[in-house]
């Protein structure tokens, strides 16, 4: 109920194969805040950031311009 009060738009980043942070985690979580993305990459673990560097830095970009 907590997170519905964050008016911020957040963007939801994880790898469908990371160990520490399931994925359904990250769905739950951009279920239950009100303006988020979410952004799964596959064949991925904890590094998705890493591993996907390209693609990640474009969505990033796309997210934080105004």
């Amino acid at each position: 109920a907590d997170l519905r009060r964050i008016t911020q738009p957040c963007l939801v980043v994880n790898g469908m194969l990371d160990a520490m942070i399931p994925v359904r985690n990250s769905y739950l979580l951009a279920e239950h805040l009100p303006d988020a993305i979410l952004l799964i990459y596959p064949d991925a673990g904890h590094g998705s950031l890493f591993q996907f560097h390209d693609s990640f830095v474009r969505h990033a970009a796309v997210f934080l311009d105004p």
